[in-house]
């Protein structure tokens, strides 16, 4: 496993859709590992592949309860509402209050292209979110209410 380079704000892969994946083999799951030991060596709680430079449908998340890899991640249900802060390893050292879906329900498929499906809520459905903007080259930026100082 390796550390990848995040990519900041202004770097163009950040605003491009992601391609889904197709492939389901060990350079995928290279990219999946890399992605997990980057978020955890800067303390993210999600990263998506354009973040590092790979325009691909591949996201990892860990809010706490274990590693979770989403690959061609599609949101089919939302509900409640919730607002609370968020940041962003591409953006570092920037805060803001966004509003976001208290519970959403994902179909993805796993590192093997076996697809399932999987709810979050708070922060998890918060991760799901933020990360699945990123493969359609959106930021957080666009959705803050208010920037926290």
């Amino acid at each position: 496993m390796a550390i990848r380079v995040v990519r900041k704000k202004g770097d163009e892969v950040l605003y491009k859709p992601c391609k889904p994946v197709k492939d389901f083999d060990n350079k995928l799951h290279i990219l999946l590992d890399d992605m997990y030991e980057t978020m955890k060596k800067y303390d993210g709680v999600g990263l998506a592949a354009p973040q590092v430079g790979i325009l691909k449908r591949a996201v990892v998340i860990d809010v706490g309860g274990g590693k979770v890899e989403l690959i061609n991640p599609e949101i089919i249900e939302e509900s409640g509402e919730q607002t609370g802060s968020e940041g962003c390893l591409s953006v570092p050292g920037v805060y803001g209050e966004v509003t976001r879906p208290n519970d959403v329900t994902v179909k993805a498929q796993d590192r093997n292209g076996k697809w399932f499906k999987m709810t979050g809520e708070e922060l998890l459905a918060r991760a799901i979110c933020h990360e699945t903007e990123h493969l359609e080259g959106k930021l957080f930026l666009d959705r803050v209410i208010k920037f926290i100082e």
